[in-house]
């Protein structure tokens, strides 16, 4: 009796190994969204798949995962509350680029930085405006977008700026001295004006902001998470990270 008992307990037990090891060599489904520069399908459109998804992001991403030689599948989708949940309560899951604040903390496991998501407020480059604090630009003529938490947050601290529908609009105003100061993200402003061919701008203020991460899953292994995160440091280190950001920016 004893030994029948215990053989399908060392079955069972094998079986879980098994499985637990089948389950960590499965590719981890990582989920981004479109947030230029960091992450955007290559069309334009709300959903791409691995090599249809470019941006400073997710190019740092496939090479960390190169680097550390860990299998993987990239998709972009819409809304992010959907992937970020997804992502939260999804073994095997993850989500890039995404804020990593107190109140998430315990809520995935973090490789980063990968970028900053700072608001700043931009200037022409012979601008001769210096500023300590946001108070300071008052009395300025500040452009942002509409709908946008950069408007509304100065909105609330009484700055009352200048609203277009799109923000690279901001860029051409600034630039022909219709605006003082310019509103925007770091790098999503500077990367915005790239794209119609303006550099001359230079930031003297930048007055909120935060890290962005990859966040995984809390049942991706420690060791995947550490190889991860080696690799996005040496990657550093090498200059391999600034020479991606330089690509896009």
């Amino acid at each position: 009796m004893p030994l029948m008992f215990k053989l399908p307990a060392v079955l069972i037990f094998s079986i879980f190994l098994l499985s637990g090891a089948a389950r960590a060599s499965e590719p981890l489904v990582l989920l981004t969204e479109n947030f230029p520069p960091y992450n955007m399908a290559k069309n334009g459109k709300s959903f791409a798949q691995d090599a249809n998804i470019e941006g400073i992001a997710a190019d740092i991403v496939r090479e960390m995962f190169r680097r550390a030689d860990i299998p993987y599948s990239m998709t972009l989708r819409f809304p992010w509350e959907r992937i970020y949940k997804l992502a939260m309560h999804t073994p095997g899951y993850g989500v890039f680029v995404t804020a990593r604040q107190p109140d998430r903390e315990a809520l995935f496991k973090w490789v980063g930085p990968i970028g900053p998501d700072d608001w700043i407020l931009l200037a022409r480059e012979d601008s001769p405006i210096t500023l300590e604090r946001l108070e300071d630009a008052r009395g300025f003529r500040i452009g942002a977008y509409k709908g946008d938490a950069i408007a509304e947050h100065l909105s609330k601290e009484g700055l009352r700026p200048a609203i277009v529908l799109r923000d690279q609009d901001n860029a051409g105003k600034l630039l022909r001295g219709e605006i003082d100061l310019w509103a925007t993200g770091d790098p999503a402003g500077r990367y915005l004006a790239r794209q119609i061919g303006i550099s001359q701008l230079k930031t003297v203020l930048r007055f909120q902001g935060a890290e962005l991460y990859l966040a995984l899953n809390k049942s991706v292994p420690d060791e995947v998470v550490s190889k991860l995160q080696q690799a996005l440091e040496q990657m550093r280190v090498e200059g391999a990270v600034d020479a991606i950001f330089a690509r896009y920016l």
